[in-house]
């Protein structure tokens, strides 16, 4: 280490004494990287506590169509153990009723009442002349294109066009009619969920088959005139959708669902 003394030293004392005293530059700038490094970093982090949280130890890319696949199987049990229980005590409570009628005049008068009106209700099977309708989706393997200018939705089959035909058969005065061998009534409604029919809470898949019993000639009349048909059949032309007519002795079964309306309105 170096000494000095005199003036020299002196000197050396205010020249330092004067740089602490002076104020000080303005720190440079950091560059916008640096602040933005640490944001994203604890974005980032962010992001895969929350992962980690919903995943809850699984994984999230996991297929789950098997499962999906599974719990509808398991709803269409639980239905079909439902509607047989429901058809068991409906033959219960209508032989118990059979037997009271033997023994009870006012009953028995109220069940020969109701039993004239079953046929035209639709609680008996029915037998006749009329026509079967068939919608099916397009064929097309998974590895095909598609059309040109066509989608998927253009290769299956809705619910309007199903719809369809069934008002065009009412409207040509069809006396009976079944979709999927299932009874149909004026409160029947018809859904379709994806490529799928949904009729009093069972699904059905292609092709849809469209019984009723009536004029072949004019059920046949009223499908041609009915426009949502018409379109229909030139997608089926240009799609390659399925649409076939044919008129046999057909069998139209009884209806089976329940019969409650959950709503009515009073006609004025």
């Amino acid at each position: 280490m170096e000494y000095t003394s005199g003036a020299a030293s002196w000197r050396k004392v205010l020249r330092r004494a004067v740089v602490v005293l002076l104020p000080r530059r303005a720190r440079q700038r950091r560059p916008g990287w640096s602040l933005g490094v640490p944001l994203i970093a604890a974005a980032a982090g962010l992001l895969f506590t929350t992962t980690a949280t919903t995943a809850g130890g699984t994984s999230l890319r996991e297929d789950r169509r098997p499962q999906l696949t599974q719990l509808i199987e398991d709803r269409r049990e639980q239905v079909a153990a439902s509607e047989a229980r429901a058809a068991q005590l409906r033959a219960e409570a209508e032989e118990q009723t059979a037997a009271l009628a033997d023994t009870d005049g006012p009953i028995k008068a109220q069940r020969d009442r109701a039993a004239a009106s079953r046929e035209a209700a639709g609680f008996t099977a029915l037998t006749g002349t009329g026509i079967t309708v068939e919608l099916n989706d397009a064929a097309r393997r998974p590895d095909q294109p598609l059309p040109k200018g066509a989608s998927n939705d253009d290769l299956v089959v809705h619910q309007g066009d199903v719809q369809a035909v069934v008002n065009a058969l009412w409207a040509g005065g069809a006396e009976a009619m079944s979709i999927m061998d299932v009874r149909v009534l004026s409160t029947s409604a018809v859904r379709c969920v994806g490529n799928t029919l949904l009729l009093h809470g069972r699904v059905y898949s292609p092709p849809f088959k469209i019984v009723a019993i009536g004029d072949p000639g004019a059920l046949q009349k009223a499908l041609a005139a009915s426009e949502g048909v018409r379109v229909f059949k030139e997608a089926a032309d240009h799609y390659q959708l399925g649409y076939k007519e044919t008129v046999t002795t057909v069998t139209v079964p009884a209806f089976e669902d329940s019969t409650a309306l959950q709503s009515a309105k009073a006609l004025r």
